[in-house]
């Protein structure tokens, strides 16, 4: 078996932990909704720069459906999003929420740079690591303004 595979299995793996443990049942209609939001941003963009030629995924799981990178676009990062929606800190100083969100794209990032660097999973043609990092944060921050929107006039337990 490739490593590719594993790294998929090992990422698939914690991220139905994270899922799991913080997520709590009370929430998890405001995480469906952050996890379909940021799907419909990240296939969309994804298959933008597969199709493109920005980054390029040799080894995919789903080689003859799309050039975009399945497994990542469709449940890992949406799902790691629903994640940061739940657990965002809507009642800290901006500072505490920029760390925050710093903390959540800083680690993907560097995951990514190190799969693009020591494997098979993604390589960048016309992309580089501070694109990653802005798309991460741009399309967090997208996602949970979305999620207040849509939200405002639901209360969900004590927000």
């Amino acid at each position: 078996m490739r490593i590719e595979y594993i790294i998929y299995a090992v990422e698939s793996i914690f991220v139905i932990f994270l899922l799991v443990r913080f997520i709590p049942k009370d929430k998890i209609r405001v995480a469906h909704a952050a996890y379909l939001f940021k799907l419909l941003i990240t296939w969309s963009l994804g298959l933008a720069v597969a199709e493109y030629g920005l980054i390029e995924y040799p080894v995919r799981v789903f080689k003859y459906a799309t050039r975009a990178a399945f497994l990542f676009e469709f449940f890992l990062y949406p799902a790691i999003c629903a994640v940061y929606v739940v657990n965002y800190p809507e009642k800290r100083s901006v500072l505490h929420k920029f760390m925050y969100t710093f903390w959540y794209c800083t680690p993907l990032t560097i995951i990514e740079v190190i799969e693009e660097k020591y494997t098979e999973v993604l390589k960048y043609i016309h992309w580089n690591w501070f694109l990653t990092w802005i798309t991460f944060f741009s399309t967090f921050y997208i996602s949970k303004k979305y999620n207040r929107w849509f939200f405002k006039d639901i209360k969900i337990n004590n927000e």
